[in-house]
């Protein structure tokens, strides 16, 4: 998938829009994972992740062949710029969302976890010195694919 550009101040305008366009999709999920709604996040997943994926391609492109902006106006390609560090600035912020959330979410497994294993009967154990042995929750708290 790339862009179809008719020369390169076409290429600018068409960049611009896309990466205005995925900074507005970003911003929507971080503000769910901020309000703590991330399935509200989930609703622009694929269009976000067709349009990432888009931006990637022709980012790298661009990179790899400066020519292909280089005729645009100057204005216009100070706009790019200033798009992409709009855009950069959404990606942090989404960074942060997302690592809250899992922060939030690793807290709660573990505090789950903990509940499990203080509700568990280990048994009295056999014969009259006998001690119980605590579970753990070794099972729960490792599995990092839950």
């Amino acid at each position: 998938m790339a862009l179809d550009a008719r020369d390169a101040a076409d290429r600018v305008g068409q960049l611009i829009i896309l990466t205005e366009r995925l900074t507005g999709l970003i911003a929507d999920q971080a503000l769910a994972f901020e309000q703590r709604r991330p399935q509200d996040a989930a609703a622009q997943l694929e269009e976000t992740s067709r349009l990432a994926n888009l931006y990637r391609h022709e980012s790298t492109r661009v990179r790899s062949q400066p020519a292909l902006i280089a005729g645009a106006p100057m204005d216009q390609r100070l706009a790019l710029m200033r798009a992409t560090e709009g855009f950069d600035a959404v990606l942090a912020r989404q960074g942060r969302a997302l690592e809250a959330a899992r922060t939030v979410t690793e807290g709660l497994v573990k505090a789950i976890a903990d509940e499990v294993v203080s509700q568990r009967s280990a048994g009295p154990g056999y014969g009259p010195g006998a001690t119980a042995i605590g579970a753990d929750a070794r099972a729960i708290t490792l599995n990092r694919s839950a």
